[in-house]
């Protein structure tokens, strides 16, 4: 299944790109890409959602892919971007899902845009990265100004995927790699900062959609531990485990994640339909 890429001018005079799978008739999911990578990160899950009778909509997030690069950018201001999106495409609601840094941003839309959300999917991913968060990603910005981003690829490698992932399928790593080493050094730093900054704790036991969480096993980015803190905080979070499973799943496993993503989805697709009957 072919994407189409289009571009949409922001508030602000940035502009957002924009890959999507499926027919703009159908119920709208948004998917958020991780860090130093596009929306084309979700071809393998948002071809399979796709079929299931979804418009997939997956931006560049800024300073990434094709979108401009906005250097003071927050994990509110992207998710405010990602807001602006939707009213430009005329959807009022979506089930909204994202990856790492994207899941952090798909956080904040929930929080931010509640009434645009009807249902969350968090994958490897964290609401907080902990004390000494700004001070750790601010030094792998620093690092990526200093060796260029090559001098973090072996690091990345090993977290991203399992060892016998790497081995099986070493052009597909490859291209991650590649995606990762085109991103513009200031745009990764921009990057770091919105993730060392982030702090959506409070903003966990309001949410009121149906959410699922995914995490790898052996995930050291995100660990389980962040998983299960945000499954306690929001309400009714359903949380999966995929074993032996590392940081990228989405990429290692779409099947499986397309899967449990799709469970959440349908589920608020049900509730949807069930309240547009009652209000008929």
């Amino acid at each position: 299944m072919e994407s189409t890429i289009s571009r949409i001018e922001l508030g602000d005079g940035g502009t957002l790109a924009y890959r999507e799978w499926g027919h703009k008739q159908d119920p709208a999911v948004v998917l958020i890409h991780s860090l130093a990578m596009t929306g084309d990160f979700w071809k393998g899950v948002g071809e399979r959602i796709a079929r299931h009778d979804y418009r997939v909509i997956a931006p560049d997030c800024r300073g990434h892919g094709l979108s401009s690069l906005k250097p003071d950018l927050t994990v509110e201001r992207a998710a405010d971007d990602v807001a602006e999106l939707l009213d430009s495409l005329g959807v009022a609601t979506a089930c909204v899902a994202g990856a790492s840094m994207g899941g952090s941003i798909a956080l904040a839309l929930a929080i931010r845009h509640g009434r645009r959300t009807c249902a969350l999917g968090l994958v490897d991913t964290t609401a907080w990265y902990g004390e000494g968060a700004p001070k750790a990603w601010d030094e792998r910005a620093q690092k990526a100004r200093k060796e260029g981003l090559g001098g973090l690829v072996d690091f990345q490698r090993s977290r991203w995927f399992t060892e016998g992932f790497r081995q099986q399928n070493p052009q597909e790593v490859e291209q991650v790699v590649n995606v990762f080493l085109s991103n513009d050094i200031e745009g990764y730093a921009a990057a770091c900062r919105l993730l060392g900054s982030c702090d959506l704790r409070t903003g966990l036991p309001k949410l009121s959609v149906p959410t699922a969480i995914i995490v790898g096993e052996e995930d050291y980015a995100t660990p389980p531990a962040m998983a299960e803190y945000m499954a306690r905080s929001i309400p009714g979070a359903e949380m999966q485990v995929l074993p032996g499973l590392r940081h990228l799943t989405p990429l290692e496993a779409p099947d499986r994640v397309a899967e449990i993503l799709l469970g959440v989805f349908d589920k608020a697709r049900r509730q949807e339909d069930r309240k547009w009957h009652l209000t008929r």
